[in-house]
């Protein structure tokens, strides 16, 4: 279970790059707002993704590959190829998973667990992940990124995480990178690229049968 949330919370990785130099964000009000509105234009994504898992106990990282698809509203496909099969869809507020052993449909409804991961991922992706009142949230900036550092003041987010940190490029604000610290000291790191936003993608994509 505590591997398929990670999984959740990473949907809107986009391109891995260097944290370093970072100042308190100039103007938050300013970004709020920008970061919002470029949320809001984007009804699409489509792009290739690599993770990489540090785990406490290993000294060597595990990477996986694979594709990704999202479409609004709230419609998420992260299908994984290597280093083996793994299929995770969001489609409203239900959710499918799939692996060698295993196929079946969750229901958030009712689930306050799978709720907060709906209400993140949508945050997201509409650009309000800023007013997610499960996290406090620290805005700093680079000449290139804003990084934003999400604190979880929930129980059901602290349960599983110390921080996520998502890195927004200022050319287009996409959230290029994810970064989760979970509290066993695991951390994953997801990256996309060869990412095109508003492309056509049908509803069959995210199918939950």
């Amino acid at each position: 279970m505590r591997k398929w949330i990670v999984w959740c919370c990473c949907l809107l990785a986009l391109n891995a790059t260097a944290q370093t130099s970072f100042k308190p964000v100039g103007n938050m009000e300013q970004f709020k707002q920008q970061f919002a509105k470029a949320a809001q234009q984007t009804n699409t994504i489509k792009s290739d993704f690599v993770q990489e898992k540090h785990l406490s106990m290993l000294q060597d990282k595990i990477v996986s590959k694979g594709k990704f698809w999202f479409k609004k509203e709230n419609k998420v496909r992260m299908e994984y190829s290597s280093p083996s099969y793994y299929l995770m869809v969001i489609n409203g507020k239900n959710f499918r998973i799939k692996d060698a052993r295993t196929d079946k449909n969750i229901s958030a409804a009712g689930n306050k667990l799978f709720e907060q991961i709906s209400k993140i991922t949508a945050d997201c992706v509409q650009g309000n992940v800023l007013s997610n009142t499960d996290f406090s949230t620290k805005v700093q900036e680079n000449a290139q990124y804003y990084l934003l550092q999400m604190t979880p003041v929930s129980k059901g987010m602290k349960d599983f995480f110390a921080s996520i940190d998502l890195l927004v490029d200022k050319k287009d604000l996409s959230v290029q990178k994810i970064t989760m610290h979970e509290r066993s000291g695991d951390d994953t790191i997801i990256s996309f690229n060869h990412k095109e936003t508003n492309v056509p993608i049908g509803d069959e994509i995210f199918a939950l049968k």
